[in-house]
Formats: C-alpha cells, structure tokens, sequence
C-alpha cells in the first residue's frame, strides 16, 4: 500500500524513525542496519512494508529494497513475525542472512536472539530454493562452490551429531574436499570423514 516515505526526519532512534512527509508524521519501525545508513541525515528515502492485524497497523522501514525484499521474505514464514524479521535484520546484513540460508548455516540463524533452532531450520527450508536461484540468475557464486559449502556444511553438522569434535570434522572435511578428484555426495563425504576422524 505505502512503498516508500520521503521526508526530514524528525526523530531517529536505533529502533525507530519519525519521518515528517507532507506534515504528517508518520511512524516506521526500523533495523538496526537501516539505523546505521540514516543516523546521520536530516532527510531520507525509506522503503516500507505496511503490516496489518487485527489491533495495529504498523509501518517497518528500510534503507534499501534488497534488505526490505530479505524482510518480506522472512515474513512469510510461518511463526516469523515482524519484530522477529526485524531483529533478524538488526543481526545480520541482507548478504550474511543470505550466505547462512544458501549454506544451511542454522548455527548463524539461530544465533539470533530469539530464533531457536526449528524456526532457523524453517528459514534455511523455505528460503534455500528462492535464494539459490536469485543467485544464479544475478551472476552469483557458482553453483558448484555454492554445492560444495551446502554439502560441506551439512556434513560437519552429522559429523558434530555422531560426536566427532567439530574442530576435527571442520579440519577432515577440508582435507577431504581439496583432495577430492570429482564432486562429492554428502553421504560420500561423512564416510570418508568417519574413516579418517
């Protein structure tokens, strides 16, 4: 409904802007990276999402499309709301938050405050697919190199699970995968590791 607000700024706060447009105020829930880009303006440029319930109508801001695009996305998972898509956000940039889902990185993911680890894993589940292919078709990482962390990862985490060091796993799989000849599976991968941890 409302894409952008452009205005003098009339009160910053790390977790809120007032932005006076046309001399109305209006109130934008904001990140903590967004707080970073606009902390020192007297004007801005902010992209918003207007978010409806039943008791509110509350507009988040971001500096730039690419964080409120990661934003709507996190929203639409189920059991993440708006504040917890916010605070992801204020933790990781769009490109961290990004790299953790490609990579099945649930450690980064739930090292959010208040994002346990069945919501990270969601988040990995439901994103993965969008983000890959947003990859692939702006020129990204190749899809190998971005195969081989997703494996790569996925291995030192069955690998920390049967109850192998993760620092011994980590140094395994790194050798494993440099000295590997061809593309390895992820079941391929733990065997070899199980043999030499």
């Amino acid at each position: 409904m409302i894409s952008y607000i452009e205005g003098k700024l009339v009160e910053i706060d790390p977790t809120y802007v007032i932005i006076d447009n046309g001399g109305i105020g209006y109130h934008v829930n904001i990140s903590l990276l967004t707080y970073g880009q606009i902390k020192n303006l007297q004007n801005a440029h902010i992209f918003t999402h207007f978010h409806v319930k039943e008791d509110a109508q509350t507009l988040y801001g971001f500096f730039d499309q690419d964080e409120k695009k990661r934003f709507q996305q996190l929203i639409s998972i189920s059991g993440v709301g708006p504040s917890t898509g916010l605070m992801i956000l204020s933790s990781l940039s769009p490109q961290e938050l990004h790299s953790a889902i490609v990579n099945a990185d649930v450690k980064t993911i739930s090292g959010v405050k208040g994002i346990g680890q069945k919501t990270a894993q969601r988040i990995i589940l439901e994103l993965k697919d969008k983000m890959s292919k947003e990859e692939l078709e702006s020129g990204g990482p190749l899809l190998s190199l971005k195969k081989e962390s997703s494996v790569k990862s996925e291995a030192l985490a069955a690998l920390v699970t049967l109850g192998i060091s993760k620092a011994v796993a980590e140094k395994t799989l790194e050798k494993i995968l440099k000295n590997a000849e061809e593309e390895l599976g992820l079941e391929d991968l733990i065997k070899l590791a199980l043999k030499r941890s």
